[in-house]
């Protein structure tokens, strides 16, 4: 008995190894999947700076400037990835590790190089391919196996266990081989691109180099942009001799990008870290914009909001123009209960920044904490503007449902319910207040057969 369970345990272990094939071939680049089971941030400022660093690679790719999508995801590794269509995945550990926007924008430019050369969904293909024979030779493997355990026949099982393994093993070599040949065209369009927009290579070659030297020094704290991207000494090597060639390899950042990309980096570091965080990377003497903008919004975060007001005061009258300044003091009056207050600061910030939508919201919310009846109307005003370019913030749709409700609009207040599940992936609820709203809406109207679709969407 014991004999056989353990010529059996081989027979699951070649299945096991099937099993593993799956998982490694649908686990080779990431997805959006991938990027959900991680948290998706919100940030006006941040994403307006990711936005301007796409759009000029986004054009020299031939990609629709409203096509191309950038999502910043909450993580301190260094990352970035595409998945299906034209979206851009962005860890916050990047922007903090990078030393330059050139270094950003360097990552950025290979991303649409893959977006380009529509790499996610051949990949898919390669791997729907490859793992055809790949499997139907594992599981001949598992067969011969399972067929030499019940003979009784350990010279069987061995010489399936090796077919099975150099079947696994042709499999990865061979995706793994298109995998750095998409790198490397990848590469070569980013370089194409920075070429096309007067930008230089240089930041992605020095950002490349230091991920290539993580890999030398240590396997197991290693970011995983260097797992989905290998970077072979030979690929580094070309990319420095192709870079170094290049027409603007010398060319510095702006002073004003790099300021902005220093301030993207005091925001993150100060909202998602610790105090002590803040602490470490600014010194007590430093003074600078980004120290006092990462103490100002510690302080807000630690429930210190006048010392947090005076920081934003001194910002501001540094840089009156700058318009996130001006939305993080909105920021903070509202959500330590001076709605009001926040009201003109932030429609200042509008001012600023009209092709905000997020900052719209925000100012929408404040005018409807305000529990002033009076300011139903514009709030609906500043959401209905907002969520015709923001189609990704459940809270904007929240908000107009609250604002219909207020004024008495069901049909409407249901509906923005419906969005704003739907935006959430709660389809099922959002069918629920599809239905509802259907109810209420005139039959045949635009809103109706918005929520038509909604109640519809499982079936489509």
């Amino acid at each position: 008995m014991t004999k056989t369970r353990n010529k059996m345990g081989r027979s699951g272990r070649a299945l096991m190894m099937i099993a593993a094939l799956a998982m490694f071939a649908a686990s080779v680049l990431p997805t959006q999947v991938l990027a959900q089971k991680r948290k998706i941030i919100r940030d006006a400022e941040v994403e307006a700076l990711l936005r301007d660093y796409t759009l000029p690679l986004f054009r020299a790719a031939g990609i629709p400037a409203n096509a191309g999508e950038v999502v910043i995801v909450s993580s301190s590794r260094i990352n970035a990835f595409v998945s299906s269509g034209q979206r851009v995945y962005v860890h916050t550990g990047l922007i903090t590790e990078a030393d330059t926007p050139n270094e950003v924008i360097g990552v950025l430019a290979h991303e649409i190089g893959h977006i380009a050369g529509g790499h996610h969904a051949r990949s898919r293909d390669e791997i729907a391919r490859a793992s055809i024979g790949s499997v139907v030779s594992m599981i001949a493997g598992a067969a011969a196996i399972a067929g030499g355990v019940a003979a009784g026949n350990a010279d069987v099982s061995k010489a399936a266990v090796g077919l099975m393994r150099s079947s696994q093993g042709a499999f990865q070599r061979n995706f793994l081989r298109y995998a750095r040949e998409q790198e490397s065209a990848a590469d070569q369009a980013a370089i194409r691109f920075l070429d096309a927009t007067g930008q230089s290579a240089k930041g992605m070659l020095r950002l490349f180099e230091r991920l290539s030297d993580q890999m030398l020094v240590s396997v197991r704290n290693i970011d995983p942009y260097v797992q989905s991207h290998p970077l072979p000494r030979e690929r580094i090597n070309f990319l420095a001799r192709t870079v170094s060639e290049g027409r603007y390899f010398n060319t510095p950042d702006p002073p004003e990008l790099l300021l902005r990309h220093q301030l993207a980096q005091a925001k993150i570091l100060a909202y998602l870290g610790r105090p002590s965080t803040v602490t470490r990377r600014y010194g007590a003497g430093d003074t600078g914009l980004p120290a006092t903008y990462a103490r100002a919004i510690s302080y807000f975060r630690s429930g210190d909001i006048e010392r947090s007001i005076v920081e934003l005061d001194r910002l501001i009258a540094a840089m009156p123009g700058y318009p996130y300044f001006h939305e993080i003091k909105g920021q903070a009056l509202l959500e330590t209960g001076r709605a009001r207050q926040a009201i003109p600061i932030l429609q200042h910030a509008i001012k600023l920044a009209p092709n905000s939508p997020l900052i719209r919201i925000l100012l929408a919310q404040a005018m409807i904490s305000t529990g002033d009846d009076a300011y139903i109307e514009p709030a609906i005003t500043q959401l209905l503007r907002a969520m015709q370019h923001e189609h990704r913030s459940s809270a904007g749709y929240r908000f107009l449902a609250i604002a219909y409700g207020r004024k008495g609009d069901t049909g409407r207040a249901e509906l923005a319910s419906a969005n704003e599940y739907a935006v959430r992936g709660d389809i099922s609820q959002a069918r629920v207040f599809a239905k509802r709203a259907k109810e209420k809406l005139p039959r045949g109207s635009t809103e109706w057969q918005i929520a038509d679709d909604i109640e519809n969407i499982k079936r489509k």
